[in-house]
């Protein structure tokens, strides 16, 4: 049986995919977290075989949550499952120790194969994202700005849009407010905007957020 952990702030989505696996003989989910404390309590606490991670959390993302994860002794894989579109976001949650990333508008059916590949020991990126994968691991990244963001970027990219302050992200990330200033100055340089209101507006024309 490959056992479970749903890690997501939405307690209609951990319902639903919960419902899902019971179709499956071999899948179940076994515990849910709403956020990355109570995903590190659950892995501390008992063995699974494979975690179903979402990115946008309230508090932590869940990119820093993943570091988390993976310093715990016995972490099992990660599977990331968000609403980003996996051509824009697989390599960075690769990047960041991700086992595999699969969009939230995937089909069950492909949720399935991914539980089960990663769970097995392998990697799952979607016929889509593979190639485009490869080629930015190769160096011909043609993505857009915010795609380029160091994994710590991206992570404080998203806290900066959620309204958090650079003390707030300090201390979620536990890092100095100093280190956390100069990552949001590097960022904001290379997405070619000067504050976090322009910043907000690029997120809104790239879809980053609604």
């Amino acid at each position: 049986m490959i056992r479970v952990l749903v890690v997501d702030d939405h307690t209609i989505f951990r319902s639903g995919v919960q419902r899902l696996l019971l179709d499956e003989p071999d899948v179940r989910v076994t515990a849910e977290a709403r956020n990355g404390g109570e995903a590190l309590d659950q892995v501390r606490a008992q063995a699974f075989d494979v975690v179903l991670l979402d990115i946008n959390m309230e508090g932590r993302s869940g990119l820093d949550v993943m570091a988390s994860l993976r310093a715990t002794s016995g972490c099992p894989p990660v599977l990331v499952l968000s609403m980003y579109p996996e051509e824009q976001y697989a390599l960075v949650a690769v990047q960041a120790g991700a086992n595999g990333y699969i969009g939230k508008d995937a089909e069950p059916a492909e949720l399935v194969r991914a539980i089960r590949l990663v769970a097995g020991g392998g990697n799952y990126l979607s016929a889509l994202a593979a190639p485009l994968v490869q080629q930015q691991l190769r160096g011909h990244d043609a993505r857009p700005a915010h795609q380029r963001l160091s994994v710590r970027e991206h992570q404080i990219m998203l806290m900066l849009l959620k309204g958090m302050s650079v003390t707030a992200i300090g201390e979620e990330m536990m890092i100095s407010v100093k280190t956390v200033s100069t990552h949001r100055t590097n960022l904001l340089e290379k997405l070619g905007v000067e504050s976090t209101a322009e910043l907000v507006l690029y997120a809104v024309r790239q879809g980053i957020i609604d």
